[in-house]
């Protein structure tokens, strides 16, 4: 059964995203907007069609690792905590995870030549996770289930808790904390963050 013309749009921008991830990951930056294409099966124009620019491939990738993060608060439990815990489990994955650590080394090496890349980079990773999770915030604090407060603030503060010095540790050594410590850690900073909260 053939695929309609929007699937094989979808489908084609979806190689295209993965090809460019897979790229940036090996060469950095520097990767070719021809190699993507040739490693997507497409032709560049095709590239081109469905994106304007290699800034938009690279914030593109930014993007799709925030909705991976911000889709575990969705169907959220009428456990605060558990829904928080399943957030940082996930945020923390996707962060400290090869993928985000490599895109995070190539914005870092290129962010003072390409700084509308960081600013792309940052529109749809970083401020769109803190977005939807000041949002949720908002949702509980206006259902009594966290104290009133700045909830974009709030959400700042709990990602920078969830983030921390980890981040620097997992650039410097790939190797993840052991999963027994690690879920340690996510409750640890969520019952913290709660407490500042209650």
């Amino acid at each position: 059964m053939p695929i309609s013309a929007e699937a094989a749009v979808a489908e084609t921008r979806s190689r295209l995203i993965q090809a460019a991830r897979e790229a940036f990951m090996e060469e950095g930056y520097r990767a070719s907007v021809d190699g993507i294409a040739a490693r997507a099966g497409v032709a560049k124009q095709t590239l081109y069609n469905h994106f304007q620019s290699k800034d938009d491939l690279f914030s593109e990738s930014a993007g799709l690792i925030s909705d991976a993060i911000v889709v575990s608060l969705d169907g959220q439990t009428d456990d605060l905590r558990t829904t928080l815990i399943r957030f940082g489990t996930t945020f923390r994955q996707k962060v400290h995870g090869p993928e985000a650590l490599a895109m995070f080394r190539t914005l870092m090496a290129e962010a003072a030549r390409f700084p509308s890349l960081a600013q792309a980079y940052f529109a749809k990773g970083p401020e769109q996770t803190t977005a939807r999770l000041a949002d949720f915030l908002a949702r509980a604090m206006k259902a009594g289930r966290l104290r009133q407060d700045d909830p974009r603030f709030a959400a700042e503060m709990l990602l920078g808790m969830l983030n921390n010095i980890d981040h620097f540790r997992r650039i410097s050594n790939p190797v993840p904390l052991p999963e027994p410590h690690e879920k340690a850690r996510i409750g640890q900073i969520i019952d913290c963050f709660l407490r500042a909260y209650d």
